[in-house]
């Protein structure tokens, strides 16, 4: 399934807007991302929301991904 990377996470992978990743799952797909692009460690560690066809996922671990599916990567935004 294509994901789209957003903001500072296609700096963490080489500079790619959209990936290629086969996962089930949202665990399955950052754990994926992870091998492939170790470079997304920092970001994950500080949270990573996942879009799937506009809802947002933050907590979600185990939520399905449907084939055909639209999914945004967002890091998660630093302020105060």
């Amino acid at each position: 399934m294509q994901v789209n990377l957003t903001g500072s996470l296609r700096s963490s992978a080489n500079g790619e807007a959209v990936v290629e990743i086969s996962a089930s799952t949202i665990r399955e797909l950052l754990s994926k991302l992870l091998e492939t692009y170790p470079g997304m460690e920092e970001h994950m560690e500080l949270g990573i929301a996942v879009s799937i066809d506009g809802e947002i996922y933050r907590d979600s671990p185990s939520k399905k991904l449907p084939a055909g599916s639209e999914i945004f990567l967002l890091p998660r935004l630093q302020g105060g």
